[in-house]
């Protein structure tokens, strides 16, 4: 741990010139942030307002699983200047979370709902997984009814996926426990959908949902196209024309900085491929995409092709036109990845 955070130090001083203009959301996560020790947590942040701007106002998110809650360290965090807390619950329901082979039990996800509101944190976003085979629509209900008992400002719901060359995988494949239902995935997700919206929460992306002022400043970037600076192992960054990743490998990430050198990869960013990345995140989004913004940004040719394949979804009933452009109906939103992609251009 402290080779790695010696090697993010050095990153940041290498990169810092990447962001020209004042940081407004900061976020731990992709990773376990929560294990880090006070002394190694106060290092990262002496580096991040040691050669970033951070703006007067700027969302302080970390990401943390609910075994590694204690009132000792949230406190903690809160010193050093978080914000938000990020918490992967995943479920309240003992049986599902032994099928995701989590680490936390329920009680503990409850405890640290509980410890971030007594330290003062209530900005506090949840992560639930809904469709895994153990889970019924009444345990569903139950996890939505703790969300509005919390008083949890903003919740991010999932989908499970199994992705190959996981445990999950083989445990599935081999017979050993049962497969993804998907159109149990499909009912949860109107679950979600209706019974959130029911407590007054805004549906304002296809996985999250907010009460009003609690959108995920972050994560809302990533969506409106907002460059970004990734740091860390694996970490990605955007800046409009390209986007670059890093080296996934812990060690030889730690390795490279050593030696005062970057790894990673570039993918430079044509226009048809800006494009498609525009419709694919627009259409994740409630307001949808705005047509204006499109000849703005693409042209008149991409502006014709969004309105012929628009007019043969708004025929299906699955979009609807608005004043600005088109959105996805509710009914279709958990079909919005593959909506997007018949409006994708091929080279």
């Amino acid at each position: 741990m402290d080779a790695f955070v010696e090697a993010l130090l050095r990153e940041m001083k290498l990169r810092k010139n990447y962001v020209d203009k004042k940081v407004d959301t900061l976020y731990l996560g992709g990773g376990t942030p929560s294990l880090l020790t006070e002394s190694h947590l106060a290092t990262i942040l002496e580096g991040v307002y040691g050669n970033f701007r951070m703006s007067d106002t700027f969302e302080f998110t970390l990401e943390a699983n609910p075994d590694d809650i204690s009132i000792a360290k949230t406190a903690m965090w809160q010193t050093k200047g978080i914000n938000r807390l990020s918490i992967g619950v995943q479920s309240f329901q003992e049986n599902a979370l032994s099928w995701m082979n989590r680490a936390h039990t329920a009680q503990q996800a409850h405890d640290a709902i509980k410890i971030a509101k007594e330290v003062g944190i209530n900005n506090i976003s949840i992560d639930l997984i809904y469709g895994t085979p153990l889970l019924t629509d009444e345990a569903l209900f139950a996890d939505l009814a703790f969300v509005k008992q919390y008083q949890i400002p903003h919740i991010s719901c999932y989908a499970l996926t199994v992705e190959e060359k996981t445990s999950l995988h083989h445990l599935i494949k081999t017979k050993k426990i049962a497969n993804i239902d998907t159109d149990k995935q499909a009912r949860h997700f109107e679950i979600v959908v209706n019974q959130l919206t029911h407590y007054g929460f805004d549906h304002y992306e296809i996985a999250n949902f907010s009460l009003p002022g609690f959108r995920g400043k972050h994560n809302s970037s990533y969506w409106k196209g907002t460059p970004y600076l990734g740091l860390g192992p694996a970490a990605h960054s955007f800046n409009k024309v390209s986007r670059q990743w890093n080296i996934a490998n812990n060690n030889l990430y730690i390795k490279a900085l050593q030696e005062n050198r970057l790894d990673f990869e570039i993918e430079m960013l044509d226009l048809v491929t800006q494009y498609n990345e525009f419709i694919m995140i627009s259409l994740r989004l409630q307001e949808g995409f705005s047509l204006q913004e499109i000849e703005m940004l693409f042209g008149t040719n991409f502006v014709e092709h969004t309105k012929k394949i628009s007019t043969q979804f708004v025929t299906d009933g699955k979009m609807v036109a608005t004043s600005k452009g088109y959105t996805i109906t509710k009914k279709a939103r958990f079909l919005a990845d593959g909506i997007a992609s018949d409006f994708f251009i091929i080279p």
